[in-house]
């Protein structure tokens, strides 16, 4: 079925009155948009409220499955862990006499370096910019240029995401281990040497990997068996049995830690889901796909449908 306009009208009216029609919807979303922002700035102070460091704080169990490994807790509040009880029962740890495993407690002393979450940190930094560039986009600038208003919700859209990113771990937003592990101080008693205590969130969840590590320069002068054992790459059992397979992923590579070459013994990996931090990542997640579809409305309207390079 078609409908004709009568009488007729030329193509430069219907090109003037599409564009008219045009700007209309444009004004029209750019006046909802910004109530659409009044909401937007709400579901972004929860996630900063979720953040904030309130006590009591959440208590995480960190114990591995189906093994003694590693048994114990942590409470965080905010960005920093506050506390931490971690019993530790490693082939390649042994215990103090008396003890039947190696207990990792965080210290209380008023002196004591806090044991921070700089992924926290960063989300909760970026949270405080999402929120600056809804004030400006609200109360600076002119609400009904197209223009200013596409690329305040492009920079929104950009840092929501990168926020929810950082709490969902991927690439190198963790941190390197050996860069940002534990360090000694902040445990009284002490831990052991060479033991590598390294916290991260990934998807949500607090993660804890333990590590002992091993020098990577040679203890003593090999003898000539051992030099022939390591000429050939073969131990004896290795010969009899055959090559055994990696205890880990980190097996054989070498890292620089506290300024000395060391190996990976032996890596142990728990975590804890976090429902504040879930609760965060559900709602960061919601915010920049409802900032996404308004990017993409206003590029319609402005006549820019082409979709923007990853």
């Amino acid at each position: 079925m078609a409908t004709w306009a009568y009488p007729p009208l030329s193509t430069e009216q219907l090109n003037r009155q599409a564009d008219f029609t045009l700007a209309r919807e444009l004004e029209w979303l750019l006046q909802s948009l910004q109530e659409s922002l009044v909401s937007l700035k709400e579901g972004l102070q929860e996630c900063a409220a979720l953040l904030a460091p309130q006590e009591p704080g959440s208590t995480l169990v960190l114990s591995s499955l189906r093994s003694e490994s590693v048994k114990g807790f942590v409470t965080r509040v905010g960005t920093k862990v506050v506390k931490g009880d971690i019993q530790l029962r490693l082939a390649s740890l042994p215990p103090s006499r008396g003890t039947p495993s190696t207990r990792l407690t965080l210290s209380q002393a008023p002196d004591a370096p806090d044991l921070v979450l700089q992924q926290l940190v960063s989300v909760r930094n970026l949270v405080n910019q999402s929120l600056d560039i809804v004030d400006v986009s609200t109360y600076t600038g002119d609400p009904l240029n197209a223009g200013f208003i596409f690329s305040q919700l492009h920079l929104l859209q950009e840092t929501i995401g990168e926020a929810r990113q950082m709490l969902k771990g991927d690439g190198n937003t963790r941190g390197n281990w050996w860069e940002t592990s534990a360090s000694d101080n902040m445990f009284d008693p002490p831990p052991p040497p060479f033991l590598s205590f390294h916290l991260s969130i990934a998807d949500s969840a607090l993660v804890l990997l333990v590590r002992t590590l091993e020098s990577s320069s040679p203890a003593h002068t090999p003898t000539a068996f051992a030099s022939d054992i390591s000429l050939t790459g073969f131990s004896l059992r290795d010969r009899i049995f055959g090559s055994r397979q990696p205890a880990h992923d980190e097996a054989g590579d070498v890292f620089t830690w506290h300024g000395e070459e060391v190996r990976v013994k032996e890596k142990v990996r728990v975590e804890s889901q976090d429902p504040s931090l879930m609760a965060v990542m559900a709602k960061l997640t919601a915010l920049e796909h409802e900032v996404m579809r308004w990017v993409m409305a206003l590029r319609v309207l402005m006549g820019n449908e082409e979709p923007e390079s990853e």
